[in-house]
């Protein structure tokens, strides 16, 4: 650690900002200290106050439910103590948000999102370049379309039941003025509507519905190009139109040495920079950004297209401290804020004219896990500050609030008035969400079944309150109204099924776990227009906050001893495979086997969630200590198993006593109600910290 304007910061932290993040910012390094020390001086005793605030909240709902074991829950007492408490707040006055110079992806576009550890700079680079996608290849490789490719090279029959599938979608996304596109013979194309063809690149048209590009390259000494009537060789979609870069759920980094390395690919990115080398199919390969991609006007004018998605960046919340930086009075300074620091004043050499991502000269960071208005404001506050320090003008930096607590979602209009110039995302997660539930009322009895939440009321109220009070803020055309992640990667077919719901609800964009997801995902966006569908949404109420509010408890039902073990296997299971990966390796999120071998997309949402579960059954007595101890053993035996083919890997059966994944999977649960909100980040990164040293005295 060395001394900088009062403040004790880790060397590796110090020597990036001032050897790599600073230059070219104008921004001298004592003016930044000094800066810092200022903003860590002002806004982290704050920080502390609303995070104990939060636990006063929870001791006061907990001595609700426990005054009243054994009773029926009374709604309306309930609501009306929430209200005394201080966690309902008044509703605001209607209002409209004000937020300005936001980039048209975020603003006036519909389209999928991409979520991507900011620590893996391949991933990183894949979603930024995720922007354009082969619907052909979407197709192609997945379970999109029925059957698989057969044989080592180019499936003839394969490719014809894609090039169907796509021309089918041209049909419905740029009809043609007669006939079908799988009936065109050249590349002589008249279009139903004229207007839908904007531009040429090469051999590829361009063409433009909902907002969305199509480009149909038409190609005849391409193999596919040389086979098809028209010579069309592949229909390329605009598909992750956006992505959020992850420091948190998504990432294990819990020291300074892991901060860096997240800050300096998240520079890279700022800067345009970024690549990465590595070995694919025997020969070594090594990938950077794409460029933009230029186009000719009809008129014969040039223009060009983003090459790739706008980059938000996810800062961790208020809760957690770092090592990386030690305040005056010696306690480690709050994470969340150092966040918003560093990468705002990355974010400057994108504004300074690189022009590497935002073209309105915005910095976009996502919050999470605020717990109400209180929360937002105070976020609004501290980028107020960081703007101030680092020389920007007001509400550059724009935020995007994740409806994921149960005291946001409850204060969802409050909220967005808190932050209502600077606010360009809201979005729901339902497992955090979940999570949060659960942990809220856990006092409240036992919860139902993990598989049978989504069933619940207070989700359904939770997913149409979030778009309906969105649309009455007045989000649409200026910010995204977001909807959750499709967790599994492989299960594409499903997904084409069922994620059309998004842009059903209203909603302006979806998380996907992957490009060639984004891609497809990107269809529904064709097959619904979003923004008309907004204003049919805002005609509506806003849907009941007693919904809302309805404790998802198991109310008078006995649950079956099979029932009781196949929900402990579930949730034991799930924990190990994602918290071995955590602890042993620092994977914070990556495609984990479920307990039927089927591939997930896991971050430590899904870890709260089946980590708050286990613990509100043991509390209220519908398994035992001894149970879960023995899930937790037989699922460790499953999970070692699945991970059997990576070589890294650390076998946990049989050494449960000295594995620290699975200590970790077992404190998550039997000390889950302790933990703040539930949330399971002070156990990983302790057990986490625990390790590193482990590693580091062995190479020693």
């Amino acid at each position: 650690m060395i001394e900088k304007s009062g403040l004790q910061v880790a060397t590796p932290l110090a020597d990036f900002i001032e050897q790599r993040a600073l230059p070219g910012t104008g921004i001298a390094p004592d003016a930044f200290w000094t800066g810092v020390a200022d903003i860590f001086a002002r806004f982290a005793p704050e920080n502390a106050a609303l995070l104990r605030k939060r636990d006063t909240l929870q001791a006061q709902i907990d001595g609700w439910h426990e005054q009243r074991k054994g009773q029926p829950h009374d709604a309306a007492a309930y609501q009306a103590h929430l209200r005394d408490i201080g966690y309902l707040v008044p509703e605001p006055a209607p209002f409209a948000i004000g937020s300005e110079h936001v980039d048209d992806e975020v603003a006036r576009m519909a389209g999928p999102q991409l979520v991507v550890p900011i620590l893996n700079a391949r991933f990183l680079l894949n979603a930024a370049n995720a922007r354009w996608g082969s619907l052909y290849d979407a197709l192609y490789g997945t379970d999109a379309i029925p059957g698989a490719p057969t044989g080592k090279g180019y499936d003839a029959a394969r490719g014809a039941q894609v090039i169907a599938w796509a021309k089918a979608f041209l049909d419905d996304a740029i009809p043609l003025a007669n006939g079908s596109w799988a009936e065109l013979s050249s590349d002589d194309i008249a279009l139903a509507d004229p207007a839908q063809f904007i531009g040429t690149s090469g051999k590829g048209r361009l063409f433009r519905h909902n907002g969305l590009h199509i480009e149909v390259v038409f190609d005849r000494d391409h193999p596919i190009g040389a086979t098809d009537p028209a010579g069309i060789a592949d229909v390329i979609l605009e598909s992750a139109l956006t992505t959020i870069c992850d420091l948190e759920d998504s990432v294990a980094a819990v020291d300074a040495a892991d901060k860096v390395a997240a800050y300096t690919n998240w520079l890279g990115l700022m800067r345009g920079d970024l690549t990465e080398t590595f070995e694919k199919g025997g020969k070594m390969m090594t990938r950077a950004l794409n460029p933009d991609r230029a186009y000719s006007a009809p008129d014969g004018s040039a223009f060009t297209l983003a090459g790739r998605s706008l980059l938000f960046v996810r800062n961790v919340g208020h809760l957690m401290t770092t090592p990386a930086i030690r305040l005056p009075n010696g306690e480690e300074a709050p994470e969340g804020i150092l966040d918003g620091i560093v990468t705002s004043l990355i974010a400057l050499h994108d504004l300074n004219g690189r022009n590497a991502n935002s073209r309105a000269g915005s910095v976009y960071i996502v919050k999470p896990k605020m717990h109400g208005p209180e929360e937002a404001a105070f976020t609004n506050r501290l980028f107020d500050g960081i703007e101030d320090m680092l020389g920007m003008a007001r509400h550059t930096i724009k935020v995007g609030v994740m409806d994921e607590e149960r005291r946001t979602s409850a204060n969802l209009a409050a909220c967005i008035h808190a932050v209502r110039d600077r606010i360009v995302f809201i979005n729901t997660g339902f497992l955090d969400r979940t999570g949060d539930e659960m942990h809220t009322s856990m006092q409240a009895g036992p919860m139902i079944r993990k598989g049978e939440m989504k069933a619940s009321d207070w989700i359904a109220a939770y997913e149409d309150r979030n778009v309906q009070i969105g649309l009455a803020c007045g989000l649409s055309g200026r910010a995204q109204i977001g909807k959750g992640m499709w967790a599994a990667p492989d299960r594409m077919a499903d997904m084409l099924e069922q994620k059309v719901g998004h842009p059903k609800s209203g909603a302006t964009t979806a998380w996907v776990p992957s490009p060639t997801a984004a891609t497809l995902h990107a269809t529904h966006y064709h097959r619904i227009d979003v923004f008309t569908r907004q204003v049919e949404r805002a005609a509506e109420g806003i849907a009941p906050l007693d919904k809302l509010l309805t404790i998802p408890v198991a109310v008078g039902r006995n649950f079956s001893e099979e029932e009781i073990a196949q929900e402990l296997d579930n949730n034991a299971q799930g924990i190990l495979g994602y918290v071995v990966r955590w602890i042993d390796q620092g994977i914070g999120c990556s495609k984990v086997p479920d307990i039927h071998d089927i591939g997930l997309m896991e971050d430590r949402a899904t870890l709260r969630i089946s980590a708050q579960h286990m613990a509100n059954w043991l509390l209220h007595g519908i398994c035992t200590g001894e149970q879960i101890d023995a899930a937790l053993t037989r699922m460790a035996a499953k999970v070692d198993a699945q991970n059997a083919g990576d070589p890294l890997y650390q076998p946990m059966s049989g050494r449960e006593g000295k594995s620290l994944a699975f200590q970790a999977a077992r404190a998550l649960v039997f000390e889950g109600v302790a933990q703040p909100s539930g949330y399971t980040e002070p156990l990983l990164h302790a057990f986490r910290a625990q390790k590193k040293a482990e590693v580091e005295l062995e190479i020693a």
